[in-house]
Formats: C-alpha cells, sequence, structure tokens
C-alpha cells in the first residue's frame, strides 16, 4: 500500500533501525502522531512461541490503568435478568436469538461480543462469522460469564483481549496519542508485566523477541526487548 506524504516526512525523522528505550520510543510516537484525529498508540509484539501448539497460545485480558481513549462497542448475548443488567450497565446492544439472527445476516457493529454460557450453543453457531474477526465469546478472556454486566464495566473501562496470532505476533492498542508520556507508559508496563505472566511453560529461548510502537497513521517504532524492564507498573 502507497504511503502519503505525512508518512514519508515522518520515516525521515528518525532512525528506524534504532531499537529504542521504551520511554524513548513513547515520545517519539507521539511527535510522529501528525494526523488531525487522535491516533491510537499501537503495538506490536512478536513473542517465541508456536501459535500451532494449543499449550503455546498466548491469549487473556489486562486493564489498562489510564484506560483505552477508546468507547468499544458492546454486544451481549443474553435473556432475563442477565440480559437487563447488561443493558443497565452499558451494553450498545443486548439479546438472545433475534441478536444471533442479526448477527448471521451480517450485523458486525460491535467491538466486542460477551456471551452468557446458557446462550453459547447458539452463539456457538456463529463461529464462522465471528471467529475470523476475534469476537467470538471465550471463557479465557472473560467474555463467558453467566455475569455479563460485570464484564460490560470492565471492559468499557479500559480492559483489552490480547492473542497471538498464526505469527505468534500480539497486536494491541494500549491508549491514544492525546495520553500523556506517564499514562502511555503505565499501559505499557501493565500490558509486558501481563504478556510475560502469561508466558507458556513450554515457550523457550527469549520470550518477546521483538517489539515495534506506532500511532495510527504513523511510522513503526522499533523497541530494544533487552531494556523492558526499565517500565514499571505504578497503580493508580
Amino acid at each position: 500500500m502507497a504511503k502519503g506524504k505525512r508518512y514519508s516526512d515522518a520515516t525521515k525523522r528518525y532512525d528506524r533501525d534504532r531499537l529504542h528505550a521504551p520511554s524513548e520510543a513513547i515520545e517519539l510516537v507521539k511527535r510522529l502522531a501528525g494526523a488531525k484525529f487522535d491516533e491510537s498508540i499501537d503495538v506490536v509484539m512478536v513473542l517465541g512461541v508456536d501459535p500451532r501448539k494449543a499449550d503455546q497460545i498466548v491469549r487473556g485480558t489486562v486493564a489498562l490503568p489510564a484506560g483505552t481513549g477508546k468507547d468499544v462497542r458492546v454486544a451481549v448475548f443474553a435473556t432475563g435478568e442477565a440480559a437487563e443488567a447488561a443493558t443497565a450497565a452499558g451494553a450498545d446492544m443486548v439479546g438472545g436469538e433475534e441478536l444471533v439472527a442479526e448477527v448471521e445476516g451480517g450485523m458486525l457493529d460491535f467491538d466486542l461480543a460477551i456471551a452468557t454460557p446458557e446462550l453459547m450453543p447458539q452463539v456457538g453457531k456463529l463461529g464462522r462469522v465471528l471467529g475470523p474477526r476475534g469476537l467470538m465469546p471465550n471463557p479465557k478472556t472473560g467474555t463467558v460469564t453467566p455475569h455479563p454486566a460485570e464484564a460490560v464495566e470492565k471492559f468499557k473501562g479500559g480492559t483489552i483481549e490480547y492473542r497471538t496470532d498464526k505469527h505468534g505476533s500480539v497486536h494491541v492498542s494500549v491508549g491514544k496519542a492525546s495520553f500523556d508520556e506517564a499514562g502511555l507508559s503505565n499501559n505499557l508496563a501493565t500490558l509486558i508485566e501481563e504478556i510475560n505472566r502469561a508466558r507458556p511453560a513450554s515457550a523457550k529461548g527469549r520470550y518477546i523477541k521483538k517489539m515495534t510502537m506506532s500511532s495510527t497513521m504513523g511510522p513503526g517504532v522499533k523497541l530494544d526487548p533487552t531494556r523492558l524492564s526499565e517500565l514499571e507498573v505504578n497503580p493508580a
């Protein structure tokens, strides 16, 4: 894909091959974010795992202390009191069979899906629709739960889901360009701590092999994996 002039100009303002300390990378990515909208700050980590092996899939959730800066659209598959509670908690769409039918028909106007256990037999039929988009509810990430209202509040409040792709990489957003450096640093430190906690016992060698940070429209800035320990989590 061809890059715009702003992107090309940004690549000339720093050494693209240099491995940066976390604090340097955050400052640089913020400086290179020149779009007219509030760009997301994205992180890509290449992990030393074999995603073809079930015991080396790295997956879970993490609550970012400074939030994500995004308005997450949440769909909840639930009925009865659970559905009422999810609606009260701020879910963007809630329903049972009718919501399943809408999604099956192509409605995908949401960023995250949550389901109660009793609805999963019906939601499971949506695997070909939700699976490729990373939207299928899963107990491991807290998106299959008998208490969907709590999950709605959690994900609306800054919890993100992460998972290795087929290349062993994790791609997540850690905030917005408008965040101050301290907030982005705290979010990044929290993410790294969680990824390290989730390290599979069978993973050998260096775990976080490569890491790049960028804004939505900006070029990637390489981080030095050996200096990630410089990051510290500061509880709110």
